[in-house]
């Protein structure tokens, strides 16, 4: 690539290994590992505009590998790859610091499949550090995402980066044989460090919202609205906290009814601190600590918990609060928006009409209405059970 040019098409063969073998169980994964390495290395020949512009929300590096000999036993012999918007994205990244060279050491060690059970039947990694969450998403999602991106772009600075938004890092069209996988890299809400003892998916509807009994055997499942209401929760913030939660909260919810968004949830990620034992610190040999070290899954299996816990935690959290001193219960919660990508088009509006009928006086409590409604019904459960 020269100067700012980002739209690539290249092919070649590889004939010797050079570098790091990319291992993985699944192949797919060492094509991701491969490109992400591949298209970071990329990105260093490129200059960086000091403004984006809007053809910059529409290139792409695109690659395509034939006759792959090193690494055969674990990579395809043809696969392609293709990043999106590589030059946006690396907006975002450098907006919450992380950098391309811990990106890159991040996702380059084989993800962790997260083996939860869920109704949609999405297929989520995280990395092997907890910091980031690989998605697997579909075409239409891709479309989405592309629709939305400048407008997110542009709400990212005028927050300066200070959002429950998901906060968006990469996202990747991986061919292997012959099949297309689209993959969303973000920043994983729940901590990297700190088991999550409980954890809550919430709307603000009832209908169709408790966890399966199949997805309660997880050790730590993911509890829905009606499971939050039967359990009696709070979350305890205290006034002062609560007031600067709800502002931001109002702010994203704001800008996601100006894209005609609905189907979102707040992501609830409980660490109850007496049950994690004393507070201690790790630490970490080899890491750039000026990057986002923050956003890696919980560890549901009961793996270390917990590490240092600053008073002025927002800084390595974003995402993280702390119950208030008042409260009975000694807790840190992360929180934050997640699938934001529902568009209230012609089908959720067929899909509202024929929810409606079915759920009779219940109906209120659907999840399929419009934005304006979906997002004060949304505010209004937070807000009711935050205190």
């Amino acid at each position: 690539m020269e100067g700012h040019k980002i739209k690539t098409k290249s092919k070649f063969k590889v004939r010797h290994q050079k570098h790091k073998l990319f291992r993985a169980n699944d192949p797919l994964l060492s094509v991701l590992m491969w490109g992400v390495n591949f298209t970071i290395h990329e990105l260093e020949t490129v200059n960086i505009p000091v403004m984006l512009l809007p053809e910059h929300f529409k290139a792409y590096v695109k690659i395509r590998i034939d006759n792959q000999n090193f690494n055969k036993e674990v990579m395809p012999s043809h696969f392609k790859v293709k990043e999106y918007c590589p030059l946006v994205f690396r907006a975002f990244r450098e907006y919450w610091k992380v950098h391309d060279n811990s990106f890159r050491d991040s996702l380059t060690e084989p993800p962790i499949p997260l083996n939860e059970v869920n109704k949609s039947n999405i297929t989520y990694y995280q990395s092997y550090d907890r910091r980031f969450v690989l998605k697997c998403i579909s075409k239409e999602d891709v479309e989405q995402i592309h629709n939305i991106l400048p407008e997110y772009h542009r709400y990212i600075v005028e927050t300066q980066g200070d959002t429950l938004l998901p906060h968006y890092y990469a996202m990747y069209r991986l061919t292997v044989d012959d099949k297309e996988n689209y993959i969303l890299v973000m920043r994983n809400i729940l901590s990297s460090k700190l088991k999550i003892h409980y954890k809550y998916d919430v709307k603000g509807s009832t209908v169709d919202r408790s966890a399966s009994d199949k997805e309660k055997l997880s050790p730590c499942p993911t509890l829905k609205d009606n499971d939050f209401l039967e359990t009696k929760r709070i979350i305890e913030l205290g006034s002062d906290q609560k007031n600067v939660f709800m502002e931001r909260l109002k702010r994203d919810v704001d800008f996601l009814v100006n894209q005609h968004k609905m189907g979102y949830s707040l992501l609830i990620g409980i660490h109850d601190l007496d049950q994690g034992g004393v507070e201690r610190e790790r630490r970490l040999s080899g890491v750039d600590m000026n990057t986002s070290d923050l956003s890696g899954n919980d560890s549901s299996d009961g793996s270390e918990s917990p590490t240092q816990i600053n008073d002025d935690s927002s800084f390595d959290e974003p995402f993280r609060m702390r119950s208030s001193e008042s409260s009975t219960r000694r807790e840190l919660y992360n929180l934050g928006i997640i699938d934001i990508l529902t568009n209230y088009g012609m089908k959720k509006k067929s899909a509202h009409v024929a929810k409606t009928k079915l759920s009779g006086s219940d109906a209120d409590g659907i999840s399929t209405v419009r934005p304006e409604i979906y997002a004060r019904r949304f505010l209004e459960f937070i807000d009711k059970h935050f205190i």
